[in-house]
């Protein structure tokens, strides 16, 4: 990983973009991952990926988000500037539009039925947009979008840890199931991360969309996995309703969100609020299989 501070986006800002380097910088509380975001002055955010195998999605959204906004009902990261790689930084990075709202929380969510919906529609509209030209999953977005199954040897390596804890058997049923079917359809655009930290909310609704460094075309079901890891059973059931893909869509969806779900709990600290958030949706994936 690279260490990036706030002298380091300062010097880059200095020797790159003259005009801002009187400009305020502030990192952003929760900053991500794959990419360190910075705010800069009121208006502007910097952002920089931490490593050489997150650096593609620089360009991905130089290009598509420009040509995704006109098609949104939701705002969007507007890319301004792209910043070259450098003796200090050696990657790409880019400047983006400040985006208003809050990470998304349950707390902060007036309704989570209308959450739902209005997650649904936008989804639905990244959807519809032209993929003729769009860029396959793969490695290039960690394979969100393509075969499921590239991470089977994870998952069920993970399964034979639990033995004591679930029942191993019920899980590996509901990973088998995931990877039954696989996509046949025209490939359509996703954006390969919908999570609570790149949803944002205003006024206790929906109103922003952030990181799409993961996007890129092939099986939606990736972009489903909020059912199961921050909706209730009743906003479930309206968000997937609303999502109106068939069941066999739906159980790849559903294996995705365990295989996030197993991972952050099995690889985090079991006392980390990540580990915590990864049991949790592990037993609501399981509740809810159970219904069926």
């Amino acid at each position: 990983m690279i260490e990036i501070t706030g002298e380091l986006v300062r010097r880059l800002i200095n020797s790159q973009f003259p005009e801002w380097m009187s400009l305020d910088i502030e990192l952003v509380a929760k900053s991500g991952h794959d990419n360190r975001t910075y705010r800069l002055g009121r208006e502007l955010t910097v952002r920089l990926p931490s490593h050489e195998s997150y650096a593609s999605a620089i360009q991905k959204e130089l290009t598509w988000l420009p040509i995704f906004k006109p098609h949104l009902s939701l705002p969007i990261p507007v890319p301004v500037a792209h910043g070259k790689p450098s003796n200090e930084y050696p990657l790409p990075w880019s400047i983006n539009r400040w985006i208003e709202g809050d990470t998304v929380t349950h707390d902060n969510v007036l309704d989570l039925g209308e959450f739902a919906e209005d997650l649904a529609r936008f989804l639905k509209e990244l959807e519809a947009i032209d993929s003729s030209k769009g860029i396959p999953a793969g490695v290039q977005n960690f394979h969100r979008g393509g075969d499921l199954a590239v991470y089977d040897d994870d998952t069920r390596s993970i399964i034979e840890t639990l033995s004591g804890q679930y029942d191993q058997r019920l899980l590996t049923e509901i990973w088998e199931l995931s990877l039954a079917t696989r996509y046949s359809l025209a490939p359509l655009w996703l954006h390969g991360d919908v999570a609570v930290g790149n949803l944002l909310v205003r006024d206790g609704r929906l109103c922003g969309v952030i990181d799409f460094g993961t996007m890129g075309v092939g099986d939606p079901s990736s972009d489903l996995v909020m059912a199961w890891n921050f909706f209730d059973d009743a906003s479930r059931e309206i968000f997937l309703k609303r999502m109106n893909f068939d069941a066999d869509t739906v159980n790849r969806a559903r294996g995705w969100a365990l295989w996030k779900a197993l991972i952050t709990y099995a690889w985090n600290d079991k006392d980390s609020e990540a580990s915590v958030w990864g049991k949790q949706a592990i037993d609501d994936i399981i509740q809810d299989y159970n219904r069926l």
